[in-house]
């Protein structure tokens, strides 16, 4: 195997364009420090496609749901799968990319009917692959069993349709503190965690001001990791509560 060409991905729980706490409403300079970061995919969670109240309250709430507003003019393609839906309002996952996105599916996972969950599953046309690259943008469950549940569901729905030498990258929230997505993914999907080459474990990712939690991930298979970044500190917490990761990741040719 050889390695010619590189992806860069990125993710973030970018907590409805909301500062952490609710503080400031930081959806403008989340933008522009996601496209400081210049990655061809994003995988983005508690994305908000429509909330009525808000574009009524903030003078400068986009036009557009958030994920267009993110990926004007730099990511060509966007996928949104609406996982909670109010009278109003609704919010989800979201993909964007600088290639061709050939479909998307959003799965419902949700176990507890008060926490809806969904992963959003798109096939992306890459250069230099020779078949399409899978991405599942997930947010999984705050408590356990629903998560483990979810997890089963995420790879289940892996095995039936992804061909098990496709390229795959799972990235998200998986609010995972105790690191139990290892033997679904790593071990039943033959996948690794983008990190763990570097630093062994998950990063810590929550809250951005000074991560202490293992709450986001990046999963791939078939690539190479090349570098890995945890994007926190003072900047990224006035703009959301997770930090960001990022990826560079090497396309295997056989």
């Amino acid at each position: 195997m050889n390695t010619d060409g590189m992806i860069h991905i990125a993710t973030c729980n970018i907590h409805k364009g909301f500062s952490q706490f609710n503080r400031n409403l930081a959806i403008h300079d989340l933008r522009e420090q996601l496209r400081k970061l210049t990655p061809d995919i994003v995988f983005l969670q508690e994305v908000q496609g429509l909330h009525v109240q808000h574009s009524q309250r903030y003078a400068n709430w986009p036009d557009q749901p958030q994920h267009e507003f993110i990926a004007e003019d730099i990511w060509a393609d966007t996928a949104y799968g609406r996982n909670v839906v109010r009278d109003h309002r609704h919010h989800g996952n979201a993909i964007l990319s600088r290639f061709p996105i050939l479909s998307s599916h959003n799965q419902d996972v949700t176990h507890l009917r008060f926490e809806r969950r969904g992963l959003l599953h798109s096939m992306i046309e890459v250069p230099g692959l020779a078949q399409p690259l899978h991405c599942v943008c997930v947010h999984l469950s705050l408590l356990g069993r629903s998560r483990q549940l979810q997890l089963d569901a995420l790879a289940n729905h892996i095995e039936t349709v992804v061909p098990r030498q496709a390229p795959l990258i799972i990235a998200g929230d998986f609010n995972d503190w105790r690191n139990r997505a290892h033997d679904e993914l790593a071990g039943r999907l033959g996948m690794i965690e983008a990190f763990s080459g570097h630093q062994r474990r998950p990063p810590r990712s929550f809250p951005a001001v000074l991560p202490m939690f293992r709450l986001d991930r990046i999963y791939v298979r078939g690539f190479l990791v090349r570098t890995v970044m945890v994007h926190s500190g003072r900047v990224w917490s006035r703009i959301t509560d997770h930090a960001a990761l990022s990826a560079r990741l090497g396309i295997v040719r056989k």
